[in-house]
């Protein structure tokens, strides 16, 4: 991005002399890139939009887009790079998805670029309002959401049948005098009582506001820290793990021809080898497993004994299958839904849950008898170091219980999406270069905290067990359910659709 002259610096004060004490009835006016944000450059978030709603090709296209767009930036106007950057990464795109990918999916990257100084004079007045060259519908969700923005003054974009053109509307990119020129509008003849920029074409818009603070480019300035946020991050999609900065873009889009044969050979390994062999052929294929505590034997159905029923966090759809690697033998799952492809290639059986209480009770008490049995009764994923709340429902059909603490590392990609194809999430986790899992067994729970033999409510059992999983991975616990994520990040309460047939009947599913 554009330098800051030495004019400017002179002229504004830097926005550590600015109070942030009796601010509650001021009205505060900020720039987002290089002001609220830490990083200058808005290339990442541009990145994002481009693969998560066009994909592996779209973000190659925008790549290759980027050297003019910096040419254009840095030597003909920061307008013009602007532009192409917005072209590159949005044209033809829907808005909606646009729009979906600024709710679930910016947010997360957004926040882990807070300025620390910035934020303390922006959230210390009562009126706030960004004014951005950024087009508004990327950045309004985090902007409102996540730290409180009143107003949000944006690029708006040029849409033709619900699909941007990747041109803008009039009066173009919120730059220089087109953003005093915004300012005076929205405001007319009141004057903002804080202006916040970073660049000299943030000084037009700054020098209308009863005080105006820079900036300055400091590299070395660390972002706010996740505890310190305003709000903190519980739910995000998106198939990236890191920020896709122009090195970590190109990387990406070199390891995927590379990463998917290699995911290929991981998934057919995982399911055609005995279950046995499989932890040690994905050692030698750069996946790590990591096996704590003491897991139990394998139930004896000649004395008929019950199976133990394992109660597993959810990290991904792939925890039944690494708790099956760890204990050496496959064991049945019950799941909410799969996609159709990861039945086809799943290495385990499980069980669809119909959400008909006594349906379902019936059916895993069924396949208890038959032996060991695991299920993930937060009924969905969560990637940030929060548990769900547990639904009760295991709790009351044996005292068998095994709590079983799962917890992956991913470096490229996410194995999991609320947005997109389910049926790509095992791809996603094993095309990461070395993806590892933990699985931690915890001691079985003794008769006297069951249902059953201990007289517990059922509730006190689910949440005594996600209390000590939470314990064993330093987590935190919520009271946050499956359609409170769905309805975050997609826009609805995740509910699937139930199959014409009542009739339960196990198939081979990927995960649970």
């Amino acid at each position: 991005m554009a330098n800051i002259s030495t004019n400017t610096i002179a002229t504004f004060p830097p926005v550590e002399k600015c109070n942030s004490i009796g601010r509650e009835n001021h009205t505060v006016v900020a720039d987002m890139d290089g002001t609220l944000l830490v990083g200058r450059s808005s290339f990442p978030y541009f990145a994002l939009i481009a693969f998560e709603v066009g994909g592996f090709l779209r973000l190659l296209f925008f790549l290759l887009a980027s050297p003019l767009a910096a040419i254009l930036y840095y030597f003909v106007s920061e307008s013009a790079g602007i532009q192409v950057l917005i072209f590159a990464s949005m044209a033809g795109m829907r808005l909606s998805s646009i729009e979906s990918v600024a709710r679930a999916v910016l947010p997360k990257f957004y926040s882990g670029d807070l300025h620390p100084e910035t934020w303390r004079v922006f959230s210390s007045c009562g009126r706030r309002y960004v004014l951005t060259a950024n087009p508004r519908v990327m950045v309004e969700p985090f902007l409102k959401e996540m730290l409180g923005a009143d107003i949000v003054l944006g690029t708006e974009l040029e849409s033709y049948k619900g699909r941007a053109t990747g041109f803008v509307c009039k009066p173009g990119v919120l730059v220089g005098k087109n953003k005093a020129d915004v300012l005076k509008k929205t405001f007319g003849d009141e004057k903002p009582d804080i202006g916040l920029g970073d660049r000299f074409t943030d000084a037009p818009f700054m020098s209308l506001c009863k005080e105006a603070y820079i900036v300055p480019p400091k590299p070395q300035v660390k972002a706010v820290t996740s505890e310190k946020l305003p709000k903190p991050i519980i739910f995000h999609d998106g198939r990236l793990v890191q920020k896709p900065t122009p090195l970590n873009a190109l990387l990406t889009l070199l390891w995927i021809p590379l990463g998917f044969p290699l995911a290929c050979l991981r998934i057919a390994a995982g399911s055609l080898l005995p279950m046995p062999l499989v932890y040690y052929a994905f050692w030698a294929l750069g996946v790590r497993v990591t096996i704590k505590g003491t897991p139990p034997p394998p139930a004896n159905k000649s004395s008929g004994q019950s199976g133990v029923l394992f109660i597993c966090s959810h990290r991904t759809l792939l925890d039944p299958i690494f708790l099956s690697t760890a204990l050496g033998r496959p064991i049945p799952a019950v799941t909410y839904s799969v996609s159709r492809l990861s039945e086809i290639i799943s290495p385990i059986k499980t069980v669809r849950l119909s959400r008909d209480r006594a349906t379902d009770a019936s059916m895993i008490k069924k396949l208890l008898q038959e032996g060991d049995l695991a299920i993930c009764p937060e009924g969905t994923t969560c990637r940030e170091p929060f548990l769900l709340r547990f639904s009760a429902l295991f709790a009351e059909l044996t005292d068998e219980l095994v709590p079983v603490a799962m917890v992956n590392r991913m470096s490229m990609f996410h194995g999991t999406t609320a947005r997109g194809w389910k049926g790509m999430d095992p791809f996603y986790f094993f095309m990461n270069p070395s993806p590892a899992y933990e699985v931690t067994f915890l001691n079985k729970l003794p008769k006297d905290l069951t249902c059953g033999s201990g007289g517990k409510m059922s509730i006190d059992v689910a949440n005594y067990i996600q209390r000590l999983i939470a314990a064993t991975l330093s987590y935190e616990c919520t009271n946050f359910t499956r359609k409170d994520k769905y309805k975050a990040l997609a826009g609805n309460d995740g509910t699937v659709p139930l199959h014409k047939n009542p009739i339960l009947k196990a198939n081979k599913l990927m995960g649970c």
